[in-house]
């Protein structure tokens, strides 16, 4: 008995080691723009392989590029506030892969509409046991790969075992987002609702509008001046955050309107046309 539960044990940590850590670990992220609150007409489709690092960055960029943001002007410095938190969906996308049966061969899915995003997970919730009970902290953390969990941990990816739930729901109250868990046949779902596109007047989303074509005007003529220019002096330059440049950077490149040439590290932009 002791031998055989030595051997589990050396399977399992060489089955995290692999998901963690090798590319080709057959794990598969699913993620799809939809054109409406249906599943029907998608605009857009992907899908993300390589080790969970790798996915929780890809479908960290896909979220970002694909939904709106607003700009603040109220301080100093102007601020790109998205309509979700990311903090908050950042954290439902590792529990959806923490957490994930990957006995399953269904993947894990990434699916935004028109009014929600929604992050699916193939892989039961815990046994008699809800979501609620995690998110007042009545509950411990029961984790379905703990050794991925550890590891997702000592990386901060996560902050403390069992209160992925109650960050969540702490950041989609402080920025007025719904937010829902629902335990399906299939397994899990974390739902972001994303407020709608008509309760904002006509007049604010025209002027969003045209600010971000302006910020993508000014980056085009700094690119211009200088082709070497860092997101760092960009983010001085313009008076937006590095953040925000690089969000405004790859809605460009998706567009066509830039590329990147050189490595990852020296490499600069190229406008595309005139």
């Amino acid at each position: 008995m002791s031998e055989l539960l030595h051997l589990l044990s050396g399977k399992k940590l060489l089955n995290a080691g692999r998901a963690l850590f090798c590319k080709d670990n057959r794990i598969e992220v699913r993620a799809a723009v939809f054109a409406t609150d249906e599943k029907t007409t998608f605009l857009d489709i992907q899908s993300f392989k390589g080790t969970l690092f790798d996915i929780i960055i890809q479908c960290e960029t896909y979220v970002k590029e694909h939904i709106n943001w607003r700009a603040d002007l109220s301080g100093s410095t102007r601020v790109e506030i998205p309509e979700v938190p990311i903090r908050a969906m950042k954290e439902a996308i590792i529990n959806s892969l923490c957490h994930r049966d990957f006995n399953n061969p269904s993947g894990n899915e990434l699916a935004i509409y028109r009014n929600r995003i929604e992050i699916y997970n193939p892989g039961q919730f815990p046994y008699d046991h809800s979501p609620e009970e995690f998110i007042k902290g009545r509950e411990k953390s029961i984790p379905r790969n703990p050794l991925i969990a550890d590891t997702f941990y000592y990386a901060k990816d996560i902050e403390r075992w069992g209160s992925g739930f109650k960050r969540i729901v702490d950041e989609c109250k402080a920025a007025g987002v719904r937010v829902t868990f629902e335990n399906i046949k299939t397994g899990f779902v974390v739902t972001f609702y994303r407020p709608e596109a008509e309760s904002a007047p006509k007049k604010a989303q025209d002027t969003t509008q045209k600010t971000t074509q302006k910020t993508t005007q000014k980056i085009i003529e700094e690119i211009r001046k200088n082709p070497q220019i860092t997101r760092k002096e960009l983010s001085v330059v313009i008076g937006l955050t590095e953040e925000g440049i690089k969000y405004h950077l790859s809605k460009m490149q998706n567009k066509g309107q830039i590329r990147r040439t050189g490595p990852d590290k020296g490499g600069h932009g190229e406008i595309i046309g005139k």
